[in-house]
């Protein structure tokens, strides 16, 4: 299954996102800009969770190019130490469980498109003891 967009994760496995470094400043962002002032850098697989939403109702479309029948799901802002914030797909967690704070892992997670297209988009579960380290 490919990536929702080229140049997101890295072909080696288990996968990491593609950041992208700033040639004159030093600073990270995802994803990583098509031009020459940014260079692609591999992001750590792991994180901490900054902030989150669940979301409970179907986003506009376009952008969004899900399915018509919508289920809510948990987005997150996952700081990756010493590089940058990203925002993704909370995956393997019951919303009732998470908790600012909880260390997290990169996991990219099936997405199936309107059009019946499977993609992977990035997405973060839980690190192992995660939950009972963040009680």
């Amino acid at each position: 299954m490919d990536a929702i967009a080229e140049g997101l994760f890295t072909p080696e496995n288990p996968p990491r996102l593609i950041g992208g470094r700033d040639r004159e400043t030093g600073r990270i962002v995802f994803p990583c800009p098509a031009n020459d002032r940014f260079e692609p850098v591999p992001l750590s697989r792991t994180g901490t969770l900054w902030s989150y939403t669940i979301q409970r109702f179907r986003p506009k479309s376009p952008p969004y190019a899900g399915p018509e029948a919508f289920e809510p799901y948990p987005i997150g802002y996952v700081e990756l130490p010493g590089e940058t914030i990203v925002e993704a797909r909370l995956t393997g967690v019951d919303f009732d469980a998470i908790c600012i704070g909880m260390k997290l892992e990169f996991e990219p997670a099936p997405f199936d498109k309107a059009d019946g297209e499977s993609v992977l988009i990035p997405a973060f579960r839980p690190a192992a003891g995660a939950q009972a380290e963040a009680a």
